[in-house]
């Protein structure tokens, strides 16, 4: 069985509800370590945290979601790598199915997904937001999915080494980065339904965020189809001639 590591970024967490959510992740998943990326915390949610199953990695400054994961998934020296975002919305056993289905691809959870059991919504300005963003998204970069930047992802650690080279952004950008890097280098990139349950008490404002997700989904594309272009000409020509027969209907 291939080895688990798991990693959670969290800021300013609830940490009753975030050692709850540990220890269910450590019974659905059995991994071979967990790792809270824990940004800026006070000593009560230290001494909180102080019996959970899991390696507490201490930042005394905000890193953002994206540089917490980065180096989260640095440290583990694990045959897969997943994250859940620190509040819980992906219950640990629909996580678990994310991390099943793991096979030298990146594996995305998708509350957006048809299938997706949606238990209690965000409310209607984030919501929105993230129709709003997903859509956009599909329409820029060449990897189409329902969700981009649902807390759930998974992938081998051998694809975490191709892509980390590729990857630059800090915060909430980073799950769609990862997304377009990954296609990008010639990956799968498979979509999962999954189990959502929001949590209210979320520190993303969209209207604060807004701007930046927009901004770095611009250049997200244009480095991801860079990467793309490199990938395709340092291919053998026989290889780059099937290819394109392929995409023109040949034989």
């Amino acid at each position: 069985m291939p080895s688990v590591g798991v990693v959670v970024p969290a800021y300013r967490p609830n940490p009753a509800a975030l050692g709850a959510y540990l220890d269910s992740l450590d019974e659905a998943l059995d991994p071979e370590a967990i790792r809270v990326e824990l940004d800026a915390p006070s000593q009560a949610t230290l001494d909180a945290l102080a019996d959970v199953p899991a390696t507490l990695a201490v930042s005394d400054a905000r890193r953002g979601k994206g540089r917490a994961i980065t180096d989260g998934f640095d440290a583990l020296d694990t045959d897969v790598l997943t994250f859940a975002d620190a509040d819980g919305s992906v219950p640990a056993s629909s996580l678990a199915r994310v991390v099943e289905r793991v096979d030298s691809n990146l594996v995305v959870g998708s509350r957006r997904h048809p299938d997706a059991d949606v238990r209690s919504h965000q409310s209607f300005l984030r919501r929105t937001f993230g129709d709003v963003f997903a859509g956009l998204a599909r329409t820029l970069l060449d990897v189409r999915l329902h969700d981009y930047q649902c807390g759930a992802k998974a992938l081998s650690k051998s694809v975490w080494e191709r892509v980390r080279g590729h990857l630059t952004e800090t915060g909430f950008a980073w799950d769609v980065e990862l997304v377009a890097m990954v296609d990008a280098l010639g990956y799968d990139v498979v979509e999962v339904p999954v189990t959502w349950d929001d949590d209210p008490a979320s520190t993303v404002d969209p209207l604060q965020t807004a701007g930046r997700l927009f901004r770095a989904l611009v250049s997200v594309r244009r480095r991801a189809r860079s990467v793309d272009r490199d990938r395709t000409r340092d291919r053998p020509t026989s290889e780059r001639a099937i290819a394109r027969n392929a995409e023109e209907g040949g034989e």
